[in-house]
């Protein structure tokens, strides 16, 4: 096993550009925690009823397997149905898993708030998006003194991430894990915008999400998850200047306009999903291969620059939006900037994440070039 990653003091972070947020403890007690949303929230001490929303890997990174017995019911849709191999993984180590009530999903509005009454908890950790669509419910929460803490990985910005990391490690009792993950974190990303510092190309990119498969236009992205990490590592995203909003489908016609110097399809191991470019712990490299050849077939596709010069990728999309999703920047800024990133091999820092921090082996196939000349 690989050692766990030098703790980063809070000093070095700040060094390293990216600002630690503000968590502190009041004396010795109450725990006084600021979130994502600038929100102060107050717990007597570590939470130990948790119910939760989503960002199941980051809980299991910062509260330890330890952490799942706080936990008393969470959103098992976004986990247990739609990822459902990843699920089955951390099942083994985490049997009670399967046991957890369900309280719901917001995506397919069957939330349910007198589920979450019922669990009696003494603390609702939300990702952002359900934080936002759930305001009456959320003030009839803070009616009952049941504090709501509010998450979020999925905007890809670094300081959300890392108020996500304190909060969390604060909220359950691993507050220098936390500190050591968030600081870990502002390392990774600071060392990628060190890197790409100065660079005056910026390589054209189109990332398109392969849950259909090659014969249908899947999402891309605007702003938030990839289309912020292309931002973030210097790429120029084509699909930006079509997408109002955080994700849409673009024309194709678009895509052979502009002609892009890489292309990314994000895949995943979804269920019910046959089509689908498969990636993550269960995909084999052949496999991965073999789902991602359709797109390289797609109409005008063989002309583009990014198919002639064999830059045609998978990369799982859960990387979109994970305290580990440096390692998805790594892997796109090591394709459209190679010299930069020669000495980075973005799987070995995957690898090294899963070891370090969670409680399931690190297999299969998470990014990849679809021709043979490399990885």
């Amino acid at each position: 096993m690989s050692p766990r990653p030098r703790r980063v003091s809070r000093r070095a972070a700040l060094g390293l550009g990216l600002a630690l947020p503000f968590v502190t403890r009041a004396s010795a007690a109450p725990l006084v925690i600021r979130d994502v949303n600038n929100r102060v929230v107050t717990l007597k001490a570590p939470a130990e009823r948790i119910v939760l929303g989503f960002y199941y890997e980051e809980f299991t990174a910062i509260a330890g397997v330890a952490g799942w017995d706080r936990v008393v019911g969470f959103n098992r849709t976004a986990w247990a149905d739609w990822r459902t191999a990843i699920f089955a993984r951390y099942s083994k180590p985490i049997p009670r898993l399967t046991g957890l009530p369900d309280v719901g999903a917001t995506d397919e509005n069957t939330f349910s708030l007198e589920k979450v009454l019922a669990l009696r908890p003494d603390l609702l950790i939300l990702p952002d998006w359900s934080f936002a669509v759930l305001g009456e419910q959320v003030k009839q929460l803070d009616a009952l003194g049941i504090p709501v803490l509010v998450t979020d990985y999925n905007a890809q910005v670094p300081e959300r991430h890392m108020a996500s990391t304190l909060a969390i490690g604060m909220a359950t009792g691993n507050e220098a894990r936390g500190q050591e993950l968030a600081a870990l974190y502002a390392g990774k990303v600071a060392d990628i915008r060190r890197r790409i510092a100065g660079e005056a190309s910026k390589p054209k990119v189109y990332l398109e999400l392969g849950q259909g498969g090659a014969g249908v236009v899947g999402n891309s992205y605007g702003t938030g998850m990839w289309g912020r990490i292309l931002d973030l590592v210097g790429a120029a995203n084509i699909a930006a200047p079509f997408i109002p909003g955080a994700y849409a489908p673009i024309n194709p016609e678009a895509v052979l306009a502009a002609n892009p110097d890489a292309i990314f399809i994000a895949g995943s191991s979804w269920a019910n999903r046959p089509n689908a470019v498969r990636t993550g712990f269960d995909a084999s490299l052949a496999t991965t291969r073999t789902s991602l050849a359709p797109y390289a077939q797609r109409p005008g596709w063989p002309q583009l620059t990014a198919i002639r010069d064999g830059q045609l990728f998978a990369i799982e999309h859960g990387l979109s939006r994970a305290l580990f999703d440096y390692t998805a920047m790594q892997f796109i800024a090591k394709q459209i900037f190679p010299d930069r990133f020669a000495d980075i091999d973005p799987v070995a820092e995957l690898r090294r994440y899963h070891e370090a921090w969670l409680p399931v082996t690190f297999e299969g196939t998470w990014m990849a070039r679809l021709a043979e000349r490399g990885a």
